[in-house]
């Protein structure tokens, strides 16, 4: 007897601390840094659950027939995993490969110029996308042509409810460069904002 092999539902997504690192690789090497969110993510995969239903009243002449979903809805189960693996193939095109410490961190080889080799990297939350480049507006030009971008794309000022912000250092020599910084701030003004309105309201 042979059983029938589950449905994968877990979607990987990239660790906090991958991301810290990555800004401190941003830092180091004087990478630019761009985010974007994918508008309605999941519809761009195909669903890997079979679902059917019977079309209701507000389909008109269609009341009754039966239809086929072709996309993976918000809602399913497996729909998180099946745009993962839908942005994982359309990633490995593009010619980026997965980090072996990190399966949510991107890399692919660039020339900077014409001058040296360096690696440009992708970290993916399910559908927010951060690009660490010299031209990272190069990599999201390519990006916006395969899937629809919420907002387009730009500096990011938050990622995952974190603050994110660029600052300058100045070492004894005087030389400055710049720096990226993860904080909490707006969070925690929420959750200041939320408690006060709560004891207001007791």
């Amino acid at each position: 007897m042979t059983e029938t092999p589950s449905v994968i539902t877990y979607s990987s997504v990239v660790s906090r601390d991958s991301i810290r690192i990555l800004f401190v690789v941003a830092a180091l090497n004087g990478l630019s840094v761009l985010s974007t969110d994918i508008r309605n993510a999941y519809l761009s995969a195909k669903p890997r659950e079979k679902v059917v239903f019977t079309a209701g009243p507000e389909f008109q002449d269609k009341e009754g027939c039966i239809f086929v979903v072709v996309r993976a809805l918000y809602g399913l189960k497996s729909s998180g995993a099946a745009f993962r693996s839908h942005l994982a193939h359309t990633l490995r095109e593009l010619g980026f490969i997965s980090s072996l410490a990190d399966p949510d961190v991107w890399l692919r080889e660039r020339m900077d110029g014409s001058v040296s080799l360096y690696y440009e990297y992708l970290c993916c939350y399910v559908d927010d996308i951060m690009c660490f480049s010299h031209k990272p507006v190069d990599f999201m030009t390519q990006f916006e042509k395969l899937f629809t971008l919420k907002d387009g794309y730009n500096s990011p000022a938050t990622f995952l409810g974190a603050d994110i912000h660029k600052f300058e250092l100045e070492d004894s020599f005087g030389r400055k460069s710049l720096c990226w910084g993860i904080g909490s701030m707006k969070y925690l003004e929420h959750i200041i904002h939320e408690l006060e309105l709560r004891m207001e309201s007791e």
